[in-house]
């Protein structure tokens, strides 16, 4: 085995780890009463009820609902794990979170600010983990991960819509989101249902992959036209949003698309066609993009404001950001300060430049080296690495498979990551 197999746990066996585990010698334990349940004999069912609960609501509603449907859906997990005598398959991605799960933990139990890193972050993170753990077991149906998908894409399909009717209509900007020295200064940036330009472009990132995939998995010329229409929605939206972080996030979410769907069509391919898509479809994109920089000018200002360094004031104020941040990451390398909004809320001012007062790091990046330190981002990555790396294996597996749109839902999961992981350089999308 490579060192590269051995580093994203491609030869790792659940059935081992099982058998040498504690903790998942408790599943099952209350399997006889599952067995007379009427409810619990379809967990998985009532399980993607919950999941889509919350995918469905989330851009609409307060987080304290949020945090009530997650509270109930850690309780659920949890009842049907202990009465789960199928005893489900454990993959590197549960491992490493659990591990970055304890890691967080251990910061905690380090942080200067433990009240805050507890309740605020550790308990959060809890809830978040338990919701992955859920979605993870309602995804090994087809038909419910069919159904997920539609749901998050018809919500999705609810907020760019709005969003692009605040531009064409007009809406009251909320905060100073433009620079106040450009010709931009007054152009109107969509913020939908979230409140903020940024956050709504790194939302829509991962609906715009999925819609991409949906125009090819979903069958009929109704439900082809709606993905079709969806991918024009939420491509729009994210123009309309000005984010700058949003748009490199498209374009990471564009070149992984094509990547993973000529990896997928391949050998379908005539030979020429298999030397020459790529090139031409890239080479198509990169003369679209150039044309639209040179006749559109608010498009080629806003890129342009990307390579003004300190010229931009959004720029230098999350350079100034970045500045104490290192710092705050150079006081407590190995293991962090601790998860949460509050810990760094607390810490930060004691770090900040004056007058570049921030909520977050404005990079999960960053972030989560002022949380769980170098330890921690290490994992992190590690998940991220190991992640794409069994996706990717999926794919070419799913290729052979007649389940043919599992596979273009997980091409469009990778690219959606990619996305949001290009965004995540210069924004904390992940955290919000």
């Amino acid at each position: 085995m490579s060192a590269w197999s051995r580093l994203t746990l491609v030869g790792f066996s659940p059935a081992q780890w099982r058998g040498s585990s504690y903790f998942y010698r408790i599943i099952g334990f209350f399997g006889s009463w599952r067995q007379n349940s009427w409810l619990l004999q379809r967990a998985d069912t009532l399980g993607a009820v919950l999941v889509a609960t919350v995918l469905g609501l989330a851009p609409f509603v307060s987080n304290s609902l949020i945090g009530v449907l997650l509270v109930a859906i850690a309780v659920y997990w949890l009842l049907v794990t202990l009465s789960d005598t199928d005893r489900p398959a454990a993959s590197p991605i549960h491992l490493l979170v659990l591990l970055y799960w304890g890691l967080a933990a251990i910061a905690v139990a380090f942080s200067p600010v433990k009240a805050a890193a507890f309740f605020s972050g550790w308990v959060k993170l809890t809830l978040y983990f338990a919701f992955f753990a859920l979605t993870a077991r309602v995804l090994r149906s087809p038909r419910l991960t069919n159904w997920l998908v539609t749901i998050t894409l018809l919500a999705s399909l609810a907020v760019s819509a709005y969003g692009v009717k605040q531009q064409l209509f007009g809406v009251e900007q909320l905060a100073t989101w433009n620079d106040p020295t450009s010709p931009l200064a007054q152009e109107t940036r969509v913020y939908s249902f979230l409140g903020n330009p940024n956050l709504l472009a790194g939302y829509l990132l991962p609906p715009l992959a999925l819609s991409v995939a949906a125009v090819f998995a979903w069958r009929g010329w109704l439900p082809k036209l709606l993905a079709v229409t969806m991918v024009g929605m939420n491509l729009a939206c994210i123009y309309f949003t000005g984010s700058r972080g949003g748009w490199i996030g498209t374009v990471a979410v564009t070149v992984v698309l094509l990547l993973l769907f000529y990896l997928w069509w391949r050998d379908l391919l005539p030979p020429l066609w298999r030397k020459w898509l790529l090139p031409l479809v890239f080479g198509f994109l990169v003369g679209f993009l150039a044309i639209a920089l040179l006749f559109v000018e608010p498009l080629r200002l806003r890129v342009l404001s990307i390579f003004a360094g300190r010229g931009d004031s959004s720029n230098n104020f999350r350079m100034n950001v970045w500045s104490a941040v290192v710092e705050m990451i150079r006081d407590h390398p190995l293991i962090g300060f601790g998860p949460g909004r509050d810990v760094f809320n607390k810490i930060y001012p004691l770090y900040m430049r004056p007058r570049f007062s921030a909520l977050s790091a404005y990079s999960i990046f960053l972030e989560t080296l002022v949380e769980t330190g170098i330890i921690g981002f290490t994992v992190f990555l590690w998940l991220i690495i190991t992640t794409l790396t069994q996706g990717v294996r999926q794919i070419q597996q799913l290729r052979l498979s007649p389940e043919s749109r599992q596979g273009l839902w997980l091409i469009a999961a990778i690219a959606g990551m990619a996305g949001i992981l290009a965004h995540g350089f210069v924004d904390t999308v992940w955290y919000r």
